[in-house]
């Protein structure tokens, strides 16, 4: 899995940053990709990234304010000409499915794909063999959202080496060990598969907020996440004005991180105040509370778990 973020301003583009998206690639694990969030232009930043529309599987909306969704109409038109043609879900507050389904009919567009709408509570939001969702309440005058990805444990690996020291030959027989069923083999022996499969491999977590001021909501849904994704508005002496605005600070974010047990904090959606190079002191000063910080910056990649 792999973090790819496509926009990471606040409120406005900005020369160096567009507005915000993140799309979440599990290719391997689903042969699927996410997307949180799509502002303005999103559907421009794609096309400078490894992301496929036609891939594209759902999307999470936080929160209804234009920099977050200004570019979904656009986006979902240009998927039914990228060989888009599987369902897709569309995860948000009250009134995500009406700014669609109203943009879609006043301009003409028809898809060649049905979308289905999920107007979303605090709970669990999804849950298939593979992951399991949870949403809950930000504050940020609007509601707004923060979401919790949870990959499940995967079962552990078969091990091959020990079958064949017992004498079990590479064969058919490998797959039902695999699956955990006792066997018979030629010679009479019976083996049960339990006594070859490794350890579980733990599941990843990512967390990804929207905009928000500190709240306590934030804590169940961060913590020992692999990943927190947490939006740093402003810069540390700032905290007044953040929380004027229902934003958040790079130290408000790095303490949560640090009280959450996360492995590595990101920072986005950062205002257009600061360039490049004032963007470099938001993460010296975050990393005074909490050393594992990363800034995002439009188009990087991050794996998920290193």
């Amino acid at each position: 899995m792999e973090l790819v973020f496509l926009g990471t301003g606040a409120g406005v583009p900005s020369r160096g940053r567009n507005v915000t998206s993140i799309a979440l690639s599990m290719l391997n694990e689903r042969n699927a990709i996410w997307l949180f969030d799509c502002g303005e232009a999103t559907q421009h930043q794609v096309l400078r990234s490894h992301i496929k529309l036609s891939k594209l599987e759902k999307i999470f909306i936080t929160h209804m304010h234009g920099d977050h969704i200004f570019g979904l109409p656009g986006l979902l038109s240009s998927r039914s000409f990228q060989s888009g043609d599987s369902d897709l879900t569309i995860y948000g507050p009250a009134g995500i499915a009406e700014y669609v389904e109203t943009s879609l009919r006043l301009s003409g567009t028809r898809l060649t794909y049905k979308i289905n709408f999920e107007e979303i509570e605090p709970g669990v939001i999804f849950e298939d063999e593979m992951f399991l969702v949870t949403a809950d309440d930000l504050d940020h005058g609007v509601r707004s959202f923060g979401y919790r990805i949870v990959e499940k444990d995967k079962q552990g690996a078969l091990n091959a080496e020990k079958l064949k020291a017992d004498g079990v030959e590479a064969g058919p027989v490998f797959q039902k060990l695999k699956n955990g069923e006792i066997v018979t083999l030629a010679d009479g022996r019976v083996i049960d598969g339990k006594n070859y499969i490794g350890e579980p491999q733990k599941g990843k977590i990512i967390s990804i907020f929207g905009d928000t001021k500190e709240t306590v909501s934030e804590l169940e849904l961060a913590m020992n996440a692999d990943i927190l994704v947490h939006e740093a508005t402003f810069e540390g002496d700032k905290a007044k004005m953040a929380g004027e605005y229902m934003h958040s600070t790079t130290l408000q974010a790095a303490t949560l991180a640090k009280a959450a047990n996360v492995k590595k904090l990101i920072l986005t959606h950062i205002s257009s105040r600061y360039d490049r190079d004032a963007s470099k002191e938001l993460l010296i000063e975050a990393k005074t509370v909490f050393e594992n910080t990363e800034i995002a910056y439009d188009l990087a990649v991050f794996q998920v778990g290193e």
